[in-house]
């Protein structure tokens, strides 16, 4: 996100309404949306959802994911204990076509963060381990969970990412069931001992490459156009 921002001259402690803040709701000529319906809204995907300073403005985006019920809205977060503020009164045990996702990157924060996470009334629950920097067990969690989602580090100064960690946890969802997905290398991957730097181009292939996805369940999220 940081790197995003510097190639774009955008400095990213500014937290804002972007000019497509309300395009899930915004109609074309004829009437009809803008965004089609089953289409996959990724939501804040360069920030955080649940930053403070947007909290006055959570209640209109929870307000259009109301509307669009036709869409599914994903998102992740590293601050789920900001989850209840600004959740709005209708919400129950949460909106059947929202994704919330929390990012964890060691076994200390899967165990701050977790325990709350997992208790908390979301319909879709999915952990991103991105990135991930050392082995983790988060096998106590995944009950209410749908999904892992495993990357290592980028940049030219990413931490290792081992592949003994990656396929550690790709058993630790098949034990449980859930899907699993390995998204990227990383910059710095580490394969049977030996390290790899690889091109930003090449982390999303290579892990494509491995093979060791798992597909068990059908996520409402899944086979569906994203924005």
């Amino acid at each position: 996100m940081f790197r995003g921002d510097e190639r774009y001259n955008r400095n990213p402690n500014d937290v804002h309404k972007t000019s497509s803040f309300k395009l899930p709701i915004q109609k074309d000529r004829t009437g009809g949306y803008k965004i089609p319906s089953n289409t996959t809204i990724f939501t804040c995907f360069t920030s955080d959802f649940f930053i403070e300073e947007a909290d006055e403005w959570r209640k209109e985006v929870y307000q259009m994911m109301k509307e669009r019920s036709d869409c599914h809205f994903f998102m992740t977060t590293k601050r789920i204990d900001r989850f209840p503020i600004s959740l709005p009164e209708d919400w129950g045990e949460g909106y059947p076509n929202v994704t919330i996702a929390v990012t964890i990157e060691n076994q200390r924060q899967a165990d701050l963060r977790l325990p709350l996470y997992t208790q908390l009334p979301i319909q879709h629950k999915c952990i991103l381990l991105e990135p991930l920097l050392e082995r983790v067990d988060v096998r106590k969690y995944l009950d209410p969970i749908e999904e892992l989602v495993v990357g290592g580090e980028s940049g030219p100064e990413a931490r290792p990412c081992d592949y003994a960690w990656v396929l550690d946890l790709r058993d630790q969802a098949m034990e449980k069931g859930i899907n699993f997905t390995f998204k990227q290398t990383g910059a710095n991957f580490i394969k049977d001992g030996k390290s790899y730097h690889l091109d930003r181009r090449f982390h999303a292939t290579q892990a494509k490459k491995a093979q060791i996805d798992l597909f068990i369940k059908r996520l409402a999220y899944q086979n569906e156009e994203s924005v």
